[in-house]
This record gives structure tokens, C-alpha cells and sequence, in this order.
């Protein structure tokens, strides 16, 4: 192979070592450059695309750190075999599609702005890969034995710096809890709080978390909510012990909560000592204008705080590792009533996690994800400026969707139906529905993660003729 067909460009702010690096990388995730074959070295690469050396050096060094291919001491430059893992990678993001709120992805959906979806096109699988060779490659007989309940400690103690510097959130490796999925973690709540307690959630919500505390709860309840997020008052009147709630980005609404209501939850949950607060911290990752939002946990002074998160959104919906801070209060109970479990979360992937985390990948995975997302969003705000008019936009700047509101009456089940027929799937806010409600105007959610940028301004065309 002598040559590849690159072509650069000075539109945008993309560095030329950039633009190398994402081509070959594309190349070979597509299979278009195979496992063995030869990249040219980098003095003819630079001759041929008429820059400097150092640039190809750049490019070919970020390929090296990530796994797509390998330097052969006196030979040169070949590529790494990663085809295969990037198929299965593919294949468990479509298994997650079909069971997220148990709706199957259809096939006759040209165009869907799923809010659930993730972009698989930049998963690291080369590096996810060469990491797991590196630690298969030695006698590591201790990863296939039984591991600690909560969880590896190198791994809780990496995420705990990681969530410290990230999130504000301030907890210790006994207080986390990790597990495969926020589902396992949420059903750990009943022996750790006990079946006796009344959850609040709003309303519109997560649904699968509240049904889950309707398993064993013995009340769930939806409370009031405003432009602030979940109403206190609303919490008071209801007699409820623990709130449900998503500060930094709710789902579905999009709206974060302002310091004076998180003070006001915080006090809430403080004046009793069986009140707590379930904070989860699901796509805080992703911000798009000023600093993140800190965590509601990293301003509860009073030990009132169940932080959970999981890797799922920020590297795929297959990495089912998730993890939970227990309020030191709350680490007793824990370890009487649930200290026996084993771990749902194979040692093997847990280690792969904390290597992936501690060699700085998964950093630079996350800056490369907020870049792409950014430009997403921003290309569908972009594409949104001609319903301004008639919609009102909110939850921007944040998360991986946005919802239009229309400004004068309409129903959601009308516009869902005529954008079908244009082959677009759009979500109504009424599907996040808790307890059922019939707003006077309708709210559609447009996700834009899983969408490349040619599909996102198809869909949104097409939008303009049924919306």
C-alpha cells in the first residue's frame, strides 16, 4: 500500500494530524484497510499529503496509543486486526436499542431521534481491545475467582478520584458499590432502605426506575414539579422518605435544577433521619456551554445523598458497569443485609474498565465524544431555526436531546403519526409518563447521539413538512 486517498482541508477547526488520524481510523473500523496491510511511512505519507512529518508522526501516534495498529521494529507501520470486535461492538448496541423500554428498533425507520441512542462509530474498540490482550496475555489466575461484593477495590478507588474531580462527589472506595447496570443497584435499595418507604419521583420520569421502586416500595408517588425540578412542598404533603430525582439534566425534560432547590431538597432530607435523596447522574458528561453542573451529592453535608451513574452513556450501553455511593450512614445496613451478594460484574471487565480509565483513555474518549456531540447538537439547533416560530425549544446545551414544545395546542400522538409516515421516529414527552397526563401542547424529544450529521438534517427536512 502506497498511498492513501486523504484529503485535507483548512474548513473547520479540525488539525490536519486530526483529519489523518480519523480517516485511517474510519478505514479500518469499516474494513476497508484489513489486519497485516502495510501504512506507507510516515516521510512518504508527509511527502504524498504535502505537510510536515511531524504531522503524520501525530496522526500515526494517536493510532498506536489507540490500537489500530502496530510499529514492527525496522518494518514499519501495519494495521491491527480490530474488524471483528467492531462488529460485535455494533451487534450489543442494537441489542440495547431493542430492550430500552421494550420497544424493538424497526427496520422501516429510515430516520430515528432515538434519546436513548449513543454514536458506536467512535468506541475505541481497538484500545477496549488491546487492553483486554494485554491483561489476558499474562497469568492473571485472580480475575476468574470470586471478587469483593462491592466490587474490585482498584476500580472503586479509580472511580471515586474520577467522580471527585469530575462531579465534586466526595466518598470513600467503601461507600461504592459497583454492578451491572442501575436496575441491579436500584433493587439493592430495598434491603438497604427497606420495603416500609414512600419514593417520589416526577412526573414525567424515568420509567424503569420507577418501576422498579414500585416492586417493593410501599408507596411510589409523583409529586409537583416546576421549572426548578421536583417540588418540596409537593414531597411534605405526599409524606415521602425518598426522592428520585436527576439535577444535572432530567430526564426527559431537560431541566436542571438551581442551587436554591437543591439547598432546599438537601434541608428536606436533613430534618429526618429516614429521608434520602436518590440522585442520578446519568448523562452529566455531556455539557455544552459553561462548566458541568456539579453533583447534588458534592453540596449534601448531612450524609442525605444516593449518588448513582453508570459508564453507559459516556462509553456504550454494553459496558454494563455501573456504580452507586452509599451515604456513610446507610454502609451498616448495606453490609448486614446485602454484604453476601457476589458481584454481577465479571472481575475480567472490571479490570479492563480501570486500565482503560488509569491510561487516560477513557479522557481522551470522552473529549473526543463531548467534540462530536457538540457538533450534533449544534448542526440540529442550526436545522431547528425555521420552527422558532411555531415551537418553542428547550434542554439544550446539555445531554444528548432536545425537546420542541409546540405554542399553540396540537397532540403528540398526531405529530408522531405524521412523521412516521415521512419514515422519521420522533418520542412525545407523554411517553415518559409516570401516571398518565394530557397536555394541552404537545413536546417531542429529538435525540440527535446516534444520528450522523447528513441524517440529522435529512430528519429534520423532513420534519419541516409534517411539524
Amino acid at each position: 500500500m502506497n498511498d492513501l486517498a486523504i484529503q485535507l482541508t483548512d474548513v473547520g477547526n479540525k488539525h490536519l494530524y486530526e483529519q489523518i488520524y480519523e480517516y485511517i481510523a474510519d478505514e479500518i473500523r469499516e474494513g476497508k484497510l484489513l489486519a497485516g496491510e502495510k501504512l506507507p511511512s510516515t516521510r512518504c505519507l508527509a511527502e504524498y499529503l504535502q505537510v510536515a512529518r511531524s504531522t503524520v508522526e501525530l496522526a500515526y501516534e494517536q493510532l498506536l496509543s489507540e490500537g489500530y495498529i502496530e510499529s514492527v521494529p525496522y518494518k514499519g507501520y501495519y494495521i491491527c486486526r480490530v474488524e471483528d470486535l467492531y462488529r460485535i461492538g455494533v451487534k450489543e448496541e442494537s441489542a440495547y436499542l431493542r430492550q430500552e423500554e421494550g420497544k424493538e428498533k424497526d427496520a422501516a425507520w429510515e430516520i430515528d431521534f432515538s434519546p436513548n441512542a449513543v454514536d458506536m462509530s467512535r468506541f475505541p474498540f481497538a484500545v477496549w481491545r488491546k487492553i483486554n490482550r494485554e491483561i489476558l496475555s499474562g497469568d492473571r489466575q485472580e480475575l476468574f475467582a470470586l471478587g469483593d461484593a462491592r466490587g474490585d477495590l482498584e476500580l472503586r478507588r479509580t472511580i471515586c478520584r474520577y467522580l471527585h474531580s469530575s462531579r465534586g462527589v466526595n466518598a470513600s472506595p467503601e461507600q461504592v458499590i459497583v454492578g451491572a447496570g442501575n436496575d441491579y443497584l436500584l433493587l439493592l435499595l430495598q434491603y438497604i432502605l427497606g420495603r416500609n418507604i414512600c419514593a417520589a419521583f416526577e412526573n414525567p420520569s424515568y420509567r424503569r426506575a420507577y418501576r422498579i421502586f414500585s416492586s417493593f416500595a410501599a408507596r411510589t408517588v409523583t409529586v409537583p414539579s416546576d421549572e426548578g425540578g421536583i417540588r418540596v412542598d409537593g414531597l411534605l404533603k405526599a409524606g415521602a422518605n425518598v426522592a428520585y430525582v436527576m439535577p444535572s439534566h432530567q430526564y426527559p425534560t431537560g431541566r436542571i435544577m438551581p442551587i436554591g432547590r437543591r439547598m432546599e431538597l438537601l434541608r428536606w432530607a436533613a430534618l429526618a433521619k429516614d429521608r434520602f435523596v436518590v440522585e442520578d447522574d446519568y448523562d452529566s458528561e455531556f455539557r455544552y456551554r459553561g462548566k458541568p453542573v456539579p453533583s447534588l451529592q458534592a453540596s449534601d453535608s448531612a450524609g442525605k445523598v444516593i449518588y448513582i451513574g453508570s459508564f453507559s452513556k459516556a462509553i456504550a450501553p454494553a459496558i454494563r458497569i455501573s456504580f452507586m455511593v452509599l451515604p456513610p450512614a446507610l454502609l451498616a445496613e448495606y453490609e448486614r443485609s446485602c454484604g453476601f451478594f457476589s458481584s454481577t460484574v465479571s472481575r475480567l471487565d472490571q479490570t479492563i474498565l480501570n486500565e482503560f480509565i488509569q491510561s487516560g483513555a477513557f479522557e481522551r474518549h470522552l473529549n473526543k465524544m463531548r467534540k462530536l456531540y457538540r457538533e450534533k447538537h449544534d448542526i440540529l439547533l442550526e436545522e431547528l431555526k425555521p420552527f422558532l416560530n411555531r415551537y418553542r425549544l428547550s434542554g439544550e446545551y446539555a445531554g444528548l436531546h432536545v425537546l420542541l414544545t409546540s405554542r399553540s395546542q396540537a397532540r403528540e400522538e398526531d405529530l408522531i403519526g405524521k412523521a412516521a409516515e415521512k419514515g422519521v421516529r420522533i418520542y412525545g414527552l407523554k411517553e415518559a409518563a409516570l401516571v398518565p397526563f394530557e397536555p394541552s401542547y404537545a413536546t417531542i424529544l429529538l435525540g440527535y447521539a446516534g444520528l450522523d450529521r447528513d441524517k440529522i438534517k435529512e430528519g429534520v427536512r423532513r420534519l419541516k413538512e409534517v411539524l
